[in-house]
């Protein structure tokens, strides 16, 4: 039997309004932005994919929340999307899209209007 293989921790840290909270990988190249989380049985912190204006659900097996935010950090959007099914739409002004275990986004306070960054 093979492990699943779980996404994370990055040694970046995810930063919301100022207080740190989750470790994070920041996903900035084609390759790394194209295989994301698929393969995984799960995600520990969260995947900072740029530029990505959305995202979608085939392939994947587990729900994850996505906040999508702008040049600036800010939340234009924030969604729990199911396997297979969910999809964003590109938001006016989109540059990156936040990937997280589906709960993680309201744990760590995550709303639209928040402004996220990597350190």
């Amino acid at each position: 039997m093979t492990k699943e293989r779980w996404f994370g921790p990055g040694d970046r840290r995810l930063i919301c309004d100022g207080r740190v909270v989750a470790p994070v990988v920041l996903a900035d190249s084609y390759r790394l932005r194209r295989k994301g989380l698929l393969g995984t049985a799960g995600v520990t912190g969260a995947i900072w994919l740029t530029p990505c204006a959305s995202v979608h659900m085939v392939g994947m097996r587990y729900p994850i929340d996505v906040a999508v935010v702008d040049a600036d950090g800010m939340v234009l959007k924030r969604a729990t999307l199911r396997p297979w099914t969910g999809l964003t739409w590109p938001a006016r002004g989109a540059r990156a899209t936040v990937e997280a275990a589906a709960g993680s986004m309201s744990e760590w306070g995550i709303e639209v209007g928040s402004r996220l960054s990597v350190g």
